[in-house]
């Protein structure tokens, strides 16, 4: 299926197509591999948090800063 035909799809179509593209990943009998860049981020996240450049919040508290 090429982008234009996706293009061409209604939104519920797409929606559809996206399900049963999750189901049939789901149950494949192997995880992909994440790609290095997840790594690499993950890491700069990590080390973000560690040393203090970075504030951490509750879900409530996002939730709460997010919607007001």
């Amino acid at each position: 299926m090429t982008s234009v035909e996706i293009g061409k799809m209604t939104t519920l179509e797409r929606l559809q197509a996206m399900e049963a593209l999750w189901d049939a990943l789901c149950h494949e009998p192997e995880e992909p591999e994440s790609p290095e860049w997840h790594c690499t981020i993950l890491s700069e996240r990590k080390e973000r948090i560690e040393s203090g450049q970075c504030e951490l919040f509750s879900i409530q508290e996002a939730r709460k800063r997010l919607l007001g």
